[in-house]
């Protein structure tokens, strides 16, 4: 089978967790191991968030502007994907290793085509970076800085993220699947560009890196899209007194949960967009879930099951 796995920033960074190299190295060693067992015998493209790291890097910027050039946010973004994807490559071979599974891995610095017209250039929703509290957001604000509370967690600073239209090395990461080889992309939604004249160019941005992996997931005629985030199910009236778990639902009944507000921008709204888009595009199933149970959902023990 061909599998499209979606890690979450749970998998890199957990909340409340210093950005630094040994918290980055142990949370993605603990996902590698959870995920080898699936790589075994079906066909692998693992795609990841960089939401708290591009976050960090701004920052960085925003820091050291004085004495080095800034670079824009779509630069961040690449610079992101080769750092976790360095790591994520890294510590998969290992755990390959260990258990004697001789596939090869590549990771990819990848582009993703978007509108420049797009209307989240005028609407920014992305939540990048570390979590404020209400006295810090207001201070950001006060910089120019887009600020919003982030699904009760806090608060965040936000980007645009337009709509992930074609991922630009689609066709080399299909060769490389069909060849078995493991394949790490589109990272943090992938970079940002825009078509004009025949020519690519960067944009400020930042995709979600749900729907991107859902472009590419179809592109590549996955049949699962795995979507690894911080919860075990997803969950109506989330982290209310009548908080509800979903264990399986269809594309119809998803689409009237998202009408009805049911699933916040930013956290789980994008994730079940982006399984809507997968099974209306040929794909066959999605499951949203934890790392930890990730082979319990694949054998309907865990985990929320969105068919057709």
């Amino acid at each position: 089978m061909k599998i499209v796995i979606a890690l979450g920033g749970n998998a890199i960074i957990k909340k409340g967790e210093k950005q630094n190299y040994s918290n980055l190295i142990n949370n993605i060693k603990k996902t590698c191991k959870n995920i080898v067992p699936i790589i075994k015998n079906n066909s692998v493209l693992i795609t990841h968030g960089n939401g708290s790291e591009i976050g960090y890097l701004a920052i960085q910027n925003e820091i050291a502007k004085l004495k080095v050039p800034i670079m824009p946010l779509d630069v961040l973004g690449a610079e992101s994907q080769a750092l976790i994807g360095y790591i994520f490559e890294e510590q998969l071979r290992n755990s390959l290793r260990e258990n004697k599974i001789n596939n090869s891995v590549a990771t990819l610095i990848t582009q993703t085509l978007v509108n420049k017209n797009d209307n989240a250039f005028k609407n920014p929703t992305k939540p990048i970076g570390p979590f404020y509290n209400k006295k810090q957001a207001l201070q950001l604000r006060k910089k120019g800085f887009h600020v919003i509370e982030d699904a009760g967690r806090g608060y965040r600073r936000v980007v645009p993220s337009p709509l992930p239209l074609k991922i630009i090395e689609s066709d080399i990461i299909k060769d490389l699947i069909n060849k078995k080889i493991i394949v790490i992309a589109a990272g943090g939604g992938g970079i940002p560009v825009y078509q004009e004249n025949n020519l690519l160019k960067g944009v400020e941005a930042v995709i979600d890196k749900d729907l991107a992996s859902q472009v590419l997931a179809n592109s590549i005629k996955a049949n699962l899209l795995l979507i690894l985030t911080g919860v075990d199910y997803v969950y109506l009236n989330y982290l209310k007194k009548n908080q509800k778990t979903i264990h399986k639902m269809t594309v119809k009944l998803a689409q009237e949960y998202l009408k009805e507000g049911h699933f916040l921008e930013g956290s789980m709204k994008p994730k079940i967009q982006a399984a809507i888009n997968f099974i209306k595009n040929g794909g066959k199933k999605v499951i949203i879930t934890n790392p930890n149970n990730v082979m319990k959902a694949l054998n309907n023990k865990s985990g929320t099951l969105i068919i057709k």
